[in-house]
Parts: structure tokens; C-alpha cells; sequence
């Protein structure tokens, strides 16, 4: 199903050059010790919230007050593509630039146009102390917090303290995220990563979503003084943030893949057992009481990809 646009796609350009030396990355540097802190739009060229939020932290002239603020659009090349009549088709050029930071394939042979900006990108990410990554969904569905596969990333985002809804789940068959790479992944390391689903690709409230989550990040890092942060809030605080626990994921094995009704994600499914999906001669079905759907959708699909992801709140 395609929804309506109500946002179009901001005038980047101006972000080209910057003091990294790499197009579209822009390094800040305090002068001070302190953390080094990334922040990542446009991981897929059709998530334009994170371009928002990057482009108002430029217009609002963030500056660190201590250690290192990177601010990085990833996949202009895929963003420059974009088409109103046809937005899903600048997600990417080639493949999916979120699932190729595992070593083997990010330092290996394989060559694609994003990979080639993901080795651009990559010594930035292997850096980083912190790292949010920026992304909207297709189906209208409510904010979700991508905590990666461990707990301390849900500790962290309770820090940030948005939004309600905290995922820890198991990762993609596809591929590594970037937010999983490294020390993000690692369990005894300090370092770590957030993603943030800030809401449906086209919806004005995803920019809304993405500012303000992107400001809060600032501040639980300490990168940026509460002054700045404080006065531009454009949302409140969640009352109480939950976490979803993925237990597995549902993969297209075929092309004959189909849902059992339109989802759109976050639906508890109160009784074990009922009919999530149908995928050839595979049924999925719940596997237990009050299973949570996460980020279902059927426009990316492919055998390999994972279709939605099934978990219980904590």
C-alpha cells in the first residue's frame, strides 16, 4: 500500500563538502576530551525524517562542548534518486546498505555502490562511542527503538528516554547492521548504538520524532550542553517505555509470502497459535500468548528477507 507524502525531500546539497575529507560527513570537533558521537541519516535513501533532523541540528548550529559530533547522510546516491511516484525505489542502489558491516563483507571483494559508501563511512563508525542511526518505516505504526541484541542498548535508550517502545531483537539473516558492528555489538565493551523507527517514511510527525529523539541522544552522551538541547523539544518525554524482546524472525523463504491480515506492527496477538503469515507450504503462526508483531511489511519482498519480527514485551 502506498500512503501519502506529506513531506518531500530536503535540499542537501549545501552538505557536500565538509571537514572530513569524505562528501557528506561532517566532522566537529570541541577541541575538548570527551566522547565521539555519530549520528547517521539516510541509511535508506527513503527514510527523509533523518535528513530533516541533521539539517535542522546545521541550521540550529550545533556545536559539541566536548570531544567529537560526527553528522553523516549516508546514501545520498539512493536520496538523489528519489520519485514521487516511485518513493520506495531509493531505498537503495544495489542492496540494502544497512546489512554489509560485517568484516568479511565490508573489508572483503564484493564491490556494489553501497558498500563503497559503507568503507567510506567506516572508519567514522568504527570510531564512534556512540552512534544513532536514523530510519522511518513503511507501515504506519508508532516509534520503535532499535536496541540491537543486547541489554545494554535498551539501558541506554531508557537514558535517552524515548520512545515507549524499546526493541532487543536477533539481528537480520541478510546481514550485519552498522548498529550491531563492533564494539556496539559487544556485550563487555562501553561502546554503543541506537536505531530509531521514527514513524511512517512520509508522515510529518517523523521529523518531529527524529529531531527530538536526535537531540535527547546529544544529551545522554553529554557531546552538547543541555542549553542547547532543553529550549528545542518538541515532544514530551514517554511515560513509560517498555521493551519488546524478539524471539525470532519470520523470513521469506518464496515469492508466494503473504500476511494473514494487513499488519502494520506493535498488534498483540492475544492466543498462540494464530496464523501470522503463509509462505508456500509454510504456515507461521504465534508461538505463544500476547505476541507482539514488529515492523511488518511486504514491500521489500525477497526470499532471505526478514518480513516481521515476533517477541513479547518484557
Amino acid at each position: 500500500m502506498n500512503y501519502q507524502i506529506e513531506i518531500e525531500p530536503p535540499d542537501i546539497k549545501r552538505y557536500r563538502a565538509g571537514s572530513s575529507g569524505v562528501d557528506y560527513v561532517h566532522v566537529l570537533d570541541s577541541g575538548k576530551p570527551g566522547p565521539n558521537v555519530m549520528v547517521q541519516a539516510l541509511t535508506h535513501g527513503n527514510e527523509l525524517c533523518g535528513a530533516y533532523a541533521l539539517d535542522f541540528l546545521f541550521r540550529e548550529r550545533v556545536s559539541p562542548s566536548k570531544g567529537k559530533l560526527v553528522l553523516a547522510f549516508a546514501n545520498v546516491a539512493a536520496f538523489e534518486r528519489f520519485d514521487f511516484g516511485d518513493p520506495d525505489r531509493s531505498r537503495y542502489i544495489d542492496e540494502d546498505y544497512n546489512r554489509v558491516w560485517a568484516d568479511e563483507v565490508i573489508l572483503g571483494k564484493r564491490d556494489s555502490a553501497e558498500l563503497r559508501r559503507a568503507r567510506e563511512l567506516r572508519p567514522f563508525v568504527d570510531a564512534a562511542d556512540y552512534l544513532l542511526d536514523l530510519h522511518s518505516m513503511h507501515e504506519p505504526c508508532r516509534p520503535i527503538m532499535v536496541c540491537g541484541m543486547l541489554d545494554k542498548g535498551a539501558a541506554f535508550a531508557r537514558k535517552v528516554g524515548v520512545p515507549a517502545d524499546l526493541l532487543i531483537d536477533t539481528g537480520h539473516p541478510a546481514g550485519l547492521r552498522m548498529r550491531d558492528r563492533g564494539g556496539f555489538g559487544d556485550p563487555n565493551s562501553a561502546r554503543n548504538a541506537l536505531l530509531i523507527e521514527c514513524g511512517q517514511h512520509w508522515e510529518k510527525s517523523s521529523v518531529d520524532v527524529a529531531i527530538d529523539t536526535t537531540l535527547r541522544f546529544l544529551k545522554a552522551t553529554g557531546v552538547v550542553d543541555e542549553s542547547f538541547v532543553t529550549p528545542r523539544l518538541r515532544l514530551p518525554v514517554s511515560e513509560r517505555q517498555r521493551v519488546v524482546r524478539v524471539t525470532e524472525p519470520v523470513v521469506a523463504k518464496t515469492m508466494g509470502f503473504r500476511f494473514a491480515r494487513p499488519w502494520k506492527g506493535l498488534e498483540v496477538i492475544e492466543k498462540a497459535g494464530s496464523v501470522v503469515a503463509t509462505d508456500g507450504d509454510k504456515t507461521w503462526r504465534t508461538p505463544y500468548d500476547d505476541c507482539v508483531l514488529v515492523m511488518p511489511s511486504l514491500v521489500h519482498l525477497k526470499p532471505g528477507t526478514t518480513m516481521v519480527r515476533l517477541g513479547r514485551y518484557d
